[in-house]
């Protein structure tokens, strides 16, 4: 059994849904969790302690512990306070679930500003607020695991959804950052993209009687997605730096990857035209890389040049972030 014993979790937007059920497993599994929630409704409106309190009831009476956390992550006050209450009540941090969101579906010349502003708010600033301290009290534990939930609106698309969309990619390009920099203090951050029925699938389904009866909402039943998020956040995983879906008891990396491409001669610049000529070339997924960071595929095309960017003692001969490839 993976077993959390010992250790100490935070998820936020943990009063319902699937933050609700990542919560439970944790507990379940010996962790002593920070049930965040401010009670919003899916806009953001409004807010309910009762929220977090039922789940925290609810650890509590199968002979886990828990304390709730009405702080939102929309500042940088809400997450170091969320932080705080872990490092305070329990005594250290190892996991942190960044799963607090708002929704609405608006199409894309209808989005307003304020629109704009408050899903990335919520998602991506929110994500960095609360990561950042939490990653500060991994670092001086040696040890850390960090889930950001994403979606696959951003790296497929959804309609309606582009402010949403943008947000939750950005919590890709965040976690990429800070597996590459957390490997040298044993942190490791992924994050998974999930398909689970909760109140912002309900906004979007259309027929949710038909859709119950083919099927289709059993499927997608969230408690499929669990699994994969509780082992990301425990200490027998150690990859990081990845992306996973999961959808209806699938279970999938999702990635970013590099074609070959097409190579220009060095012997005078590319124009227009010639990738016009090379379209073909250049859009090919037959053969493919998943770099490791910039570095990495800057690298590749180094070698393919004949350059050497390496000097001697190892280290790449231009700037990075404290990553020797």
């Amino acid at each position: 059994m993976i077993d959390f014993s010992g250790q100490v979790a935070i998820v936020t937007g943990a009063g319902r849904g699937l933050g609700r059920l990542y919560a439970l497993d944790l507990a379940r599994r010996g962790a002593a969790v920070v049930v965040n929630d401010v009670g919003s409704t899916m806009n953001g409106d409004g807010n309910d302690t009762a929220v977090a309190d039922a789940v925290v009831d609810e650890i509590r009476h199968s002979g886990g512990r828990a304390v709730s956390s009405y702080d939102s992550v929309d500042g940088a006050h809400g997450g170091q306070a969320i932080v705080d209450c872990a490092v305070e009540t329990f005594g250290r941090l190892d996991a942190v679930i960044s799963n607090a969101g708002i929704f609405n579906s608006i199409p894309f010349e209808q989005i307003r500003a304020e629109d704009w502003r408050r899903m990335l708010n919520v998602h991506l600033d929110g994500g960095f607020y609360l990561s950042q301290p939490a990653y500060r009290v991994m670092m001086n534990q040696r040890y850390g695991r960090i889930v950001f939930i994403s979606s696959s609106a951003g790296n497929f698309g959804q309609p309606f959804e582009a402010h949403y969309a943008a947000a939750k990619t950005g919590l890709v390009g965040l976690s990429n950052v800070i597996a590459i920099e957390g490997a040298a203090h044993g942190i490791t951050s992924n994050t998974v993209l999930p398909t689970g029925f909760s109140r912002m699938v309900s906004e979007t389904v259309g027929d949710e009687k038909f859709l119950a009866e083919s099927g289709f909402l059993r499927a997608i039943r969230p408690e499929l997605v669990v699994p994969l998020v509780t082992y990301l956040a425990s200490s027998r995983c150690a990859l990081s730096h990845h992306n996973f879906s999961a959808c209806a008891g699938r279970s999938a990396r999702v990635f970013t990857g590099l074609s070959h491409g097409w190579l220009a001669d060095t012997d005078r610049a590319p124009t227009a035209e010639d990738i016009e000529g090379h379209l073909t070339e250049l859009s090919s997924t037959d053969s493919f890389t998943v770099p490791d960071s910039i570095v990495d595929e800057v690298l590749q095309i180094c070698e393919r040049r004949g350059i050497n960017a390496m000097p001697d003692d190892g280290a790449v001969a231009f700037p990075q972030s404290g990553r020797t490839a």
